[in-house]
């Protein structure tokens, strides 16, 4: 990942397979912050995890005598730490604006995504997987007005999408190309074709669209 470095003042505690890690390294790999990256089993918090955060919960970042352990908070942050580019909109009706829209999609997506990867119960699985599958599909047409969620830039709304779109495969959701969809479609080549987007794939990120 090209947010890694060897010794930094900032640790990361990521889990490879959490999209709400993935989230927070992609903020990282757009600000170009130098990191120390830490891949943790969420089922093994090793001690130096535990000795930071309470929780033993990921992902944890730590900034000298800062820990945070909520990926949202993590983001802004981090968005106010290393100013350059902006993630979030000037103006504060825009900024509450865009703080909404991350709450809607922890959810109206996340829960979902949440339940198909941790329930036991099969028609809990389908049901989140067709809802999630329907909605996703349905918003497509406003990716047709702006080249990214509702903005003219990008911004950390779409760092909160992008890892939710980019595991819809090893969720079992298969967009196929039609009208309605082409605008989600271009939208999702757009984000993984960012640089920022790609440096922040972990291995066992990049093998879930082999």
């Amino acid at each position: 990942m090209g947010v890694v470095a060897k010794r930094s003042s900032m640790t990361f505690y990521s889990d490879n397979n959490s999209h709400y890690s993935h989230r927070v390294r992609i903020v990282l790999a757009e600000k170009g912050v130098t990191v120390e990256l830490v891949e943790a089993d969420p089922a093994h918090p090793s001690a130096e995890l535990s000795e930071v955060n309470p929780y033993n919960s990921l992902p944890t970042l730590v900034d000298r005598d800062l820990v945070l352990y909520e990926s949202k908070v993590m983001m802004e942050y981090l968005d106010e730490r290393f100013p350059h580019p902006p993630l979030l909109p000037v103006y504060p009706v825009a900024r509450a604006e865009n703080r909404l829209i991350i709450h809607r999609i922890e959810k109206d997506w996340c829960g979902l995504v949440d339940s198909i990867l941790t329930s036991r119960s099969e028609n809990v699985v389908k049901k989140s997987t067709k809802e999630l599958q329907e909605s996703i599909v349905g918003i497509s047409p406003i990716f047709a007005e702006h080249p990214f969620f509702m903005s003219e830039e990008f911004t950390l709304v779409d760092c909160c999408i992008a890892p939710i779109l980019w595991r819809l495969p090893s969720l079992g959701i298969d967009i196929k190309p039609s009208k309605q969809s082409k605008p989600l479609l271009d939208y999702m080549d757009s984000l993984f074709e960012r640089e920022s987007f790609q440096e922040s794939l972990s291995e066992e990120e990049r093998e879930m669209r082999l």
